[in-house]
Protein backbone atom coordinates (compact mmCIF):
# COMPACT_ATOMS: atom_id res chain seq x y z
CA UNK A 1 0.00 0.00 0.00
CA UNK A 2 1.02 3.44 -0.89
CA UNK A 3 0.87 5.97 2.12
CA UNK A 4 0.62 9.84 1.99
CA UNK A 5 2.37 11.49 4.67
CA UNK A 6 1.80 15.24 4.63
CA UNK A 7 2.56 18.32 7.01
CA UNK A 8 6.06 17.54 7.66
CA UNK A 9 8.60 19.66 9.42
CA UNK A 10 11.16 20.87 6.70
CA UNK A 11 13.62 19.57 9.05
CA UNK A 12 12.39 15.56 9.10
CA UNK A 13 14.75 13.50 7.04
CA UNK A 14 13.34 10.37 4.78
CA UNK A 15 15.62 8.55 7.13
CA UNK A 16 13.73 9.96 10.23
CA UNK A 17 10.03 9.58 8.71
CA UNK A 18 11.10 5.71 7.45
CA UNK A 19 12.57 4.89 10.66
CA UNK A 20 9.47 5.56 12.72
CA UNK A 21 7.17 4.08 10.21
CA UNK A 22 9.24 0.63 10.58
CA UNK A 23 7.99 0.57 14.41
CA UNK A 24 4.69 -0.47 12.84
CA UNK A 25 6.21 -2.90 9.62
CA UNK A 26 8.44 -3.45 7.16
CA UNK A 27 8.75 -0.35 4.94
CA UNK A 28 9.84 -1.28 1.41
CA UNK A 29 10.71 2.45 0.41
CA UNK A 30 10.27 5.95 2.01
CA UNK A 31 10.30 9.19 -0.49
CA UNK A 32 10.70 12.84 0.80
CA UNK A 33 9.40 14.64 -2.17
CA UNK A 34 12.33 17.56 -2.56
CA UNK A 35 11.77 20.92 -4.36
CA UNK A 36 13.99 20.69 -7.30
CA UNK A 37 15.55 24.61 -7.37
CA UNK A 38 15.74 25.26 -3.37
CA UNK A 39 16.54 21.32 -2.96
CA UNK A 40 14.33 21.57 0.63
CA UNK A 41 11.66 19.48 1.09
CA UNK A 42 7.97 19.95 0.20
CA UNK A 43 6.67 18.91 3.38
CA UNK A 44 5.28 15.41 2.30
CA UNK A 45 6.05 11.99 1.52
CA UNK A 46 5.34 8.96 -0.30
CA UNK A 47 6.08 5.43 2.04
CA UNK A 48 5.39 2.08 0.45
CA UNK A 49 4.54 -0.98 2.77
CA UNK A 50 3.54 -4.59 1.39
CA UNK A 51 1.99 -5.91 4.37
CA UNK A 52 -1.61 -4.01 4.21
CA UNK A 53 -2.64 -4.36 7.87
CA UNK A 54 0.71 -2.49 8.56
CA UNK A 55 0.00 -0.02 6.60
CA UNK A 56 -3.89 0.20 7.79
CA UNK A 57 -2.38 0.36 11.80
CA UNK A 58 -0.04 2.95 10.73
CA UNK A 59 -2.83 5.09 9.35
CA UNK A 60 -4.79 4.80 11.88
CA UNK A 61 -2.60 5.48 14.16
CA UNK A 62 -0.13 8.40 12.89
CA UNK A 63 -2.89 10.21 11.45
CA UNK A 64 -2.76 13.73 13.48
CA UNK A 65 -0.06 12.25 15.51
CA UNK A 66 2.92 15.05 16.33
CA UNK A 67 6.25 14.37 14.29
CA UNK A 68 9.22 17.32 14.89
CA UNK A 69 6.33 19.33 16.02
CA UNK A 70 4.14 19.22 13.66
CA UNK A 71 0.32 17.22 13.32
CA UNK A 72 0.96 14.94 10.55
CA UNK A 73 -1.85 13.89 7.81
CA UNK A 74 -1.40 10.18 7.38
CA UNK A 75 -3.58 8.56 4.34
CA UNK A 76 -3.95 5.57 1.88
CA UNK A 77 -2.24 7.70 -1.45
CA UNK A 78 -4.41 8.45 -5.01
CA UNK A 79 -3.09 6.74 -7.72
CA UNK A 80 -1.21 8.48 -9.74
CA UNK A 81 -3.40 9.98 -13.52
Amino acid sequence: MNIYVGNLSYNVRENDLQEAIAEYGQVDSCKLIMDRETRRSKGFAFVEMSDEEAAKKVIAELNGAEFDGRAMVVKEALPKK
